[in-house]
């Protein structure tokens, strides 16, 4: 997978569409909340079965994700944990390389700071000295802050659940959907915004150049329903290049 690439929110947007934004965060962190909140969710990758029986699919489908499969071998699971600390470590990761990211994340662990009340508990010093930058603290200290439900957050549809996300500041679309792919392990997201994923599908593909992110999308909805697993082959496959382009 490609490191996480920065996406901060500012205050554009217009009056229309903060209030929607407002309304999906209030619906998460319980605002004029009038019931549970219910809704179906497609398959969930939660084994590595689940990914071979997608690479499968795949592999009968389009050839050339046959050919990923003898390059790279069986995909990874990719499943990581959901909840607070996993979007937090994803706002720490935006923009940097992944060795910073790493050290930052390590520095956050030893001191505590992964969880919502420990970030709420340190001042904008105490958080810069981890290693935030000060975009990257305005955003830790409102996700802490916000009282996001993480829980109503599983029962939600992929669209629903990437536009909740996408309304916290510091959280875009690619953060969203990457975090349904590893850590809801939604089977049909795919982040078309991901260049590692762009450069993946230009060299398998022999495309001329990385197809632009709504170009991707189109071209990903013949992989449905295993899109998520579409993903996995593709970011294996790039880290194939990337490891045979070093031994050259």
């Amino acid at each position: 997978m490609g490191a996480w690439k920065g996406e901060g929110r500012g205050e554009g947007g217009g009056e229309g569409a903060r209030r929607g934004r407002d309304r999906i965060v209030g619906r998460l962190t319980g605002a004029g909340r009038r019931g549970p909140l219910r809704a179906m969710v497609g398959r969930i990758i939660e084994t590595e079965a689940c990914v071979a029986e997608g690479a499968a699919w795949l592999a009968g489908r389009e050839p050339r994700f046959a050919h990923v499969l003898e390059v790279c071998g069986p995909p990874p699971l990719r499943r990581r944990a959901d909840g607070f600390e996993a979007l937090l470590s994803a706002i720490v990761s935006q923009q940097v390389s992944v060795a910073s990211a790493a050290g930052i994340w390590a520095r956050m662990q030893a001191a505590g700071a992964t969880s919502a009340e420990a970030v709420r508990a340190l001042d904008d010093e105490g958080l810069r000295a981890l290693g935030l930058s000060r975009p990257k603290v305005r955003y830790a200290r409102a996700l802490a802050e916000s009282g996001f439900d993480f829980e109503a957050l599983r029962a939600m549809p992929d669209e629903a659940a990437i536009a909740a996300l996408d309304a916290l500041p510091g959280i875009g679309r690619w953060t969203a959907e990457v975090y349904l792919l590893t850590s809801l392990g939604r089977a049909d997201v795919f982040a078309a915004g991901d260049l590692a994923l762009q450069e993946a599908a230009r060299a398998l593909f022999a495309l001329d150049a990385r197809p632009p992110e709504k170009d991707f999308a189109e071209m990903a909805r013949d992989w449905s329903p295993w899109r998520g697993v579409a993903a996995r082959m593709l970011w294996a496959y790039y880290r194939a290049l990337k490891n045979r382009e070093g031994m050259i």
